[in-house]
């Protein structure tokens, strides 16, 4: 995990690198300044590399060293439980529905878009609310 951390504090910082060299380029010699997506979506980028930079590096604090961090360690060695799983579960269906509704209502009728968001709220519901009710119920 610190490998992990590690490589995506460097993206990080690369993305905010080229973020601002591309600011200043299109700045520069573009008639209009600043080009309006391409800049924005590189400092998303870099803010994500940084978001997933920073819980990588709060897990390894939290949690003992994994295999991944151990010079002489095996594939063995991460075995076991990796986490807590609905074996079938339809909210993924809904929810991707929902988003592709979405997509579909603003390019083809804003009605389209009302069906979209509800079987999305319907879909991330289910998925929050599954362990809640029913067989799987703590």
């Amino acid at each position: 995990m610190r490998a992990t951390a590690k490589i995506f504090w460097i993206l990080a910082v690369f993305f905010l690198i080229v973020a601002i060299a591309y600011a200043f380029v299109t700045g520069t010699y573009e008639p209009l300044g600043i080009e309006t997506v391409g800049f924005p979506a590189l400092l998303a980028l870099a803010g994500l590399a940084m978001m997933i930079a920073v819980t990588a590096s709060l897990a390894v604090k939290k949690n003992d060293l994994g295999a991944s961090d151990d010079l002489d360690g095996e594939v063995s060695d991460d075995a076991g439980v990796q986490g807590s799983f609905s074996p079938y579960s339809w909210a993924p269906l809904w929810a991707s529905l929902g988003a592709s509704l979405c997509f579909l209502g603003v390019a083809a009728g804003w009605w389209i878009f009302a069906f979209g968001v509800m079987f999305a709220i319907y879909g991330v519901l289910l998925w929050v609310m599954e362990f809640s009710v029913g067989q799987h119920a703590h």
